[in-house]
């Protein structure tokens, strides 16, 4: 790919294992592209992989990206679109087969390379702890970077299929196999990783799960997916397909950036992205520009997710409906606690309760009359939290508050799963690049990494540029008034929340990237502010990092998603919601910003 056009087209056609199955072909015929790449790794990913590999040693790859190219794999070779997919998962190797099966079945020839190494399961002495990868341990596997890809596709290949690589990785790497770029050219490589960033989660920048959606009229009914114009210096400019659904501006570029991410830098296996230099720009419609992204040495050490089977776990949800919501849920929380204490089990290891009060006075609908009660019990055998649990809760049924029903029937319970994070040298990693023809080229992961560099001095809000070009019909920025209204965060604040093992980020912008706006939420959103307004976080560790040029703030909630999202700790497990409850959450603003928001 060295040396081909100044300008790449790569879309991005999945985000998830489990995201829209017809993207893949809308993706191949709605316009033009050089490569599309596909994103099916999550965390919690892993873990189902890996509990398939258990039943199945051949399995351990999503199976949805296998199906998809039933029509794809045609689609993509008659229109000269080379596939990009960590769909490997835990058997890069097994997917790259059965790839090459369905190419001779289907009758399209496609030359398939993998990537591999990523895999440290059978290595436990890398990981410092004295029992290996810790008690339990399923899965582990080392985020690689876009080397491997890039090798790849030198190489020939029109289909690439890795384990896990970092998500921005699928891009970079095909940047790299484009524009030859050295392993240094640290702010190219930065570029092309905040372009990946923006794309990996598919309709998230397109408008998908979009604060503004509504106000901004953005028809998110069926939203197209996202794909970036990159050029030799790792400029770009995120699009999407003519005609398709949902809509590119600085509000969902901006909204994408700031998801899952923490601080001024964003550290990754092939470089070190500076998150506060990114500028972004209008380009026309559904286009916005991203440059002056700058880049320091990658980290000197590889990130490793690690799953394990944690135990058993059931849930009980009683329905409360009516008055004295709080005397019915002492009532039954009283009686089945006693159940457990002197049932035939023993009571579970872990026992919590939630009352979320969903409902209403005087509601003229009952599911608004009703409160929820949650039970959820874990344990380290399953008899525990099985039938001892559920027939407890069952039996009550005649015998407890008025009214008493259940949101479903309970269940035996079932095993559940947590994931850890941990860091290896980087040299202790192999990358392999498997070519089309079987041959294995090794790929140096150790060389131009380095330490990280001392922070420059951020701008003050005031010397920052804006986020974006002000519309033409909106007048410079006012002085504050001293007249406030208390009213929810959301009229002048966009946020987008997600999760990073058992904590959880919540990134907040200046509606329109209004000065006035960005000028208090820098001075009054502190990290304290946020502890208050979400009592979750009360007793936790939150760190706030400021992105004047985005006008952003991110805030880091350590340990509010407790073992992570396969845990499901909370109601909420994923921490997707986080920033919408914190938009709708009170405080005192000035009256002038929001007349400008209004």
């Amino acid at each position: 790919m060295t040396g081909a056009g100044e300008v790449l087209r790569v879309g991005n056609a999945s985000g998830f294992y489990g995201d829209r199955f017809s993207a893949l072909r809308e993706m191949l015929t709605g316009g033009e592209l050089d490569v599309l790449t596909g994103d099916y790794l999550a965390e919690l990913t892993l873990l189902i992989l890996g509990r398939d590999r258990l039943k199945d040693p051949a399995r351990g790859y999503a199976a949805t990206f296998l199906r998809q190219l039933e029509d794809g794999l045609g689609l993509a070779r008659e229109r000269g679109v080379r596939l990009v997919a960590n769909a490997g998962g835990l058997n890069p190797a097994g997917l790259a087969d059965a790839v090459r099966e369905l190419s001779a079945r289907v009758g399209v020839p496609a030359r398939v390379a993998h990537v591999e190494g990523d895999d440290l399961s059978g290595r436990p002495g890398l990981s410092g702890h004295p029992g290996g990868w810790g008690e339990g341990a399923l899965t582990a596997n080392a985020y690689l970077g876009g080397a491997g890809i890039a090798e790849c596709l030198r190489a020939g290949a029109d289909v690439v299929v890795t384990g896990r690589v970092a998500d921005a990785s699928l891009v970079s790497g095909a940047a790299t196999a484009r524009f030859g770029w050295a392993p240094d050219d640290w702010d190219a490589l930065a570029g092309a990783v905040v372009a990946g960033h923006v794309l990996e989660c598919g309709a998230q920048a397109t408008g998908g799960n979009y604060a503004f959606f509504a106000e901004e009229g953005i028809d998110v009914r069926h939203p197209g997916f996202p794909l970036a114009e990159i050029r030799r210096d790792g400029s770009c400019v995120v699009t999407k397909h003519p005609g398709t659904g949902g809509a590119v501006t600085v509000g969902t570029v901006t909204a994408q950036l700031l998801y899952e991410t923490a601080g001024a830098r964003y550290p990754g296996p092939d470089v070190t992205a500076r998150l506060d230099t990114v500028r972004l720009t209008p380009d026309g419609p559904d286009r916005v520009r991203i440059d002056g992204v700058r880049g320091e040495p990658r980290p000197d050490t590889l990130k490793v997710g690690v799953t394990r089977l944690a135990g058993y776990r059931n849930e009980v949800t009683f329905v409360l409906t009516g008055l004295d919501v709080p005397g019915k849920a002492a009532l039954v929380r009283e009686q089945l606690e006693a159940a457990l204490a002197s049932g035939p089990a023993p009571r579970p290891a872990g026992v919590s309760w939630t009352l979320a009060r969903t409902d209403r006075p005087d509601a003229a609908v009952q599911e608004e009359a009703s409160a929820l009660l949650r039970l959820v019990v874990r344990d380290a055998d399953p008899a525990v939290v099985g039938r001892a649990v559920s027939g407890a809760a069952v039996e009550l049924a005649l015998a407890s508050y008025p009214g008493f029903q259940l949101a479903a029937p309970p269940g035996r319970g079932e095993p559940y799963g947590v994931f850890a994070s941990r860091a290896v040298p980087r040299e202790a990693v192999t990358q392999l690049a498997v070519h089309p023809d079987g041959t294995r080229v090794a790929v140096d992961t150790a060389t131009l990494s380095g330490p990280r560099a001392e922070p420059p001095v951020p701008p003050s809000p005031a010397q920052a540029p804006p986020a974006q070009a002000p519309p033409a019909q909106t007048p410079p920025p006012r002085p504050g008034g001293a007249a406030v209204r208390r009213v929810p965060l959301g009229r002048v604040l966009g946020a987008r929340s997600g999760d990073k093992g058992g904590s959880a980020n919540i990134g907040v912008w200046a509606r329109d990237g209004d000065a006035g706006v960005w000028s208090w939420m820098e001075r009054e959103l502190t990290a304290e502010r946020v502890r208050e307004l979400l009592p979750e976080a009360a007793g936790l560790a939150v760190a706030r990092h400021a992105l004047p040029n985005l006008r952003a703030l991110n805030f880091t909630l350590d340990g509010v998603l407790g073992e992570g999202a396969a845990s499901r700790a909370r109601f909420d497990p994923q921490g997707k919601g986080l920033g919408e409850w914190l938009r709708a959450r009170h405080m005192d603003i000035p009256e002038e910003l929001l007349i400008w928001s209004a």
